[in-house]
């Protein structure tokens, strides 16, 4: 698995680095989605998640929740087009689970991309370290051990 300065990357997963989100391909084609370690460690612990309506269609680029730390609040944005096809209540209900359990309890949505080939331009975990190392770079954040 890569670590990027303390930040772990499951190699099993797909990364969009430029949203800072992370994909888990599923078997019935769709994904499950959350944010990496490194967003959960620039915004700090989170306080609110708010997801968008599950059926509803999203473009890409476009939020498919909003979360708010005691830091920042902003969207969560789709790296292509998607339905919503499941929300995570228990984050909603608890959303420090996307610091404590980022890749597993707090995940955020699950979608059906509109176009199945759009995922192609998700990077894969095994190849995600030197991108991030760049952008924790370029965005100066020391890492999630600091």
């Amino acid at each position: 698995m890569p670590v990027v300065k303390g930040c772990n990357l499951p190699d099993e997963l797909l990364y969009d680095v430029p949203n800072n989100l992370w994909y888990r391909p599923e078997a019935d084609g769709t994904f499950t989605v959350g944010m990496t370690m490194i967003a959960t460690g620039m915004a700090g612990a989170l306080v609110a998640f708010t997801a968008k309506k599950v059926g509803k269609t999203i473009e890409g680029g476009k939020s498919v929740a909003t979360v708010e730390s005691g830091k920042w609040v902003g969207p969560a944005k789709i790296g292509f087009d998607v339905e919503i096809v499941g929300v995570n209540d228990n984050l909603t209900a608890n959303p420090k689970l996307a610091n404590t359990d980022t890749y597993g309890q707090g995940w955020m949505v699950r979608v059906k991309p509109v176009d199945a080939a759009a995922a192609a331009a998700l990077t894969p975990g095994a190849a995600v370290a030197p991108i991030y190392e760049a952008k924790m770079a370029a965005d100066n954040f020391a890492g999630c051990a600091a």
